[in-house]
């Protein structure tokens, strides 16, 4: 994935949720991201350890109560109302737009036809980042808590990555995937710097039994103690993907409101 913190087209800076019943939501996000004996969130704020504001859990006021309950990256465009205009051509819908007194839009809020919810912002000025970008360990284990990487699943993922490509500005490599013995593509979304920046995937194989949502994979120190954790606090493991090797690649978890998100070993 893109580099975090990154200024660029495409690229995924944040993501938010307004949820109801707060404080147990609050109390479920704090022990589930906070395991390892070197965290990579803070428990407090749920901000990462570079004190740097990465997933937002507010409150599900009256201003929010029209908003789904699912995780909504931000991805940086270079112009939001026409991102937000050929949203809607596309057949997309807007739940917030944000305009400045000028008329600016400043973000927005929007539906893609599946009814998966994502924001979208200008792209972020470099000076406006925290420094300790990009921070990681020496084995190249990420260190700090931050969006690993994004992706959503659906039943015609040619037609939303072209959604996709229209609105954010991604550019698209394909992905040879493989269901039994046939053989179809699922898609990389690509950012202004070439990285893929989030991905499309058909609802095969080891997606089988996803949500149409933007699903944000977090990294946490201790992948099994975390999970151990989300049936503690009430959530669900919805399924545990192996990788090749046999060591456990992510895990798709529902949180105890419903919203969606996945965990990633450090």
């Amino acid at each position: 994935m893109s580099p975090p913190f990154v200024p660029c087209v495409g690229a995924v800076f944040s993501a938010d949720i307004a949820v109801p019943e707060h404080e147990q939501e609050a109390r479920f996000y704090s022990r589930v991201l906070s395991t390892g004996e070197s965290p990579l969130w803070r428990e407090a704020d749920l901000m990462n350890d570079l004190g740097l504001p990465i997933i937002g859990l507010g409150e599900r006021s009256a201003e929010y109560a029209h908003l789904p309950l699912q995780w909504m990256p931000h991805i940086q465009v270079a112009d939001v109302a026409a991102s937000v205009e050929r949203a809607l051509d596309l057949g997309g819908s807007e739940l917030m737009h944000s305009k400045a007194g000028d008329g600016t839009s400043e973000w927005a809020v929007l539906l893609d036809p599946n009814g998966a919810a994502f924001g979208i912002i200008p792209v972020i000025p470099g000076e406006a980042i925290a420094s300790g970008n990009g921070v990681e360990s020496p084995d190249g284990a990420t260190s700090v808590g931050r969006i690993c990487w994004l992706d959503l699943t659906v039943s015609d993922a040619s037609a939303t990555q072209a959604f996709y490509r229209e609105v954010v500005g991604w550019s698209v490599q394909e992905v040879e995937m493989e269901d039994g013995r046939e053989r179809y593509a699922d898609y990389n979304m690509l950012g202004g710097d070439g990285n893929p920046a989030a991905g499309v995937c058909h609802a095969r194989g080891v997606k089988v039994g996803l949500p149409p949502v933007w699903m944000i994979y977090l990294p946490v120190g201790d992948f099994h103690e975390s999970l151990s954790r989300v049936k503690e606090e009430g959530g669900t493991v919805i399924k545990v993907v192996p990788g090749a090797d046999g060591e456990d690649l992510y895990a798709a978890v529902r949180d105890p409101v419903g919203a969606h998100l996945a965990l990633m070993p450090r």
